[in-house]
């Protein structure tokens, strides 16, 4: 008999596929630029580009990245045909960005005072071929209840990103939850909208799940109480694109047991 819970999951595996697949969701993104790494400005060409080159001239300047477009490149800025120079700042999201090449949009990002450039084109190979999430079926037995234990003030440790790179990572707090008699322990971040959310992996991991992946919690009530739902875990970007820089699970964060619940791997 399916329950409301079941219920509930299976319309929040939809939404989150409909996510992955849009024009400008995580299969469409084909590249990542560092501007530090760009000799002339150029981003180069690159096995997502379809064989047409990202136009225009890309320069770090300080506070905003400045770019130099000539009439013949058919970039636009905020919808319009882009000519001379344009300083630019952190987009929102790849729908919104402001720079665009026909219909592949050119985010522009921050990280860590290192600005780059983001090559989303909704007719990667990728959402093109996308069959889907594979998922471990809906078992509530994965629902926890879970207690958060903020720290005194906000840490930040140094981890591995999927690119090989090393990045800061904030921490907020643990997330504790008992698993087979056992007290558990991720530490996670706080979220904007107060939720909680981990980068962690199990004994799944590289054998029958992803190497890695995120879990959100909803807010913990005042006394810390939360609900830890790894029916919800997801994959994270960098398992649907190679572009994207996600961060490998702090130290303490690699569960011993097998967590077969979530978002397993793209087939």
């Amino acid at each position: 008999m399916t329950t409301d819970a079941q219920q509930q999951w299976k319309a929040w595996h939809e939404e989150r596929t409909g996510t992955v697949t849009a024009p400008y969701g995580p299969l469409s993104l084909a590249g990542t630029f560092w501007l530090s790494d760009l000799a002339d400005g150029r981003i180069p060409a690159f096995s997502g580009d379809r064989g047409v080159p990202v136009p225009g001239r890309w320069a770090d300047a300080g506070e905003a990245v400045l770019l130099t477009a000539a009439a013949g490149d058919g970039l636009t800025v905020d919808g319009r045909p882009a000519e001379g120079e344009y300083r630019l700042t952190a987009d929102g999201g790849a729908a919104t960005a402001r720079v665009a090449h026909g219909t592949r949009k050119l985010l522009v990002m921050r990280r860590e005072d290192s600005w780059a450039v983001r090559v989303y084109d909704p007719e990667s190979a990728a959402r093109r071929e996308f069959a889907g999430i594979g998922v471990f079926e809906h078992d509530p037995r994965w629902s926890l209840p879970g207690r958060y234990r903020p720290y005194g003030r906000d840490r930040r440790i140094t981890v591995e990103n999927a690119d090989g790179r090393e990045r800061g990572l904030g921490l907020s707090g643990e997330l504790a939850f008992d698993l087979d008699g056992e007290e558990r322990v991720l530490r996670v971040a706080a979220e904007a909208d107060g939720g909680l959310w981990a980068v962690f992996a199990d004994a799944t991991s590289g054998r029958t799940s992803y190497r890695f992946r995120f879990l959100h919690t909803p807010p913990p009530a005042p006394d810390g109480r939360v609900t830890v739902d790894f029916n919800r875990a997801v994959l994270p970007p960098c398992a649907f694109s190679d572009a994207f820089i996600c961060p490998f699970p702090p130290p303490g964060n690699t569960l011993a047991v097998e967590v077969p619940a979530g978002e397993r791997a793209v087939p």
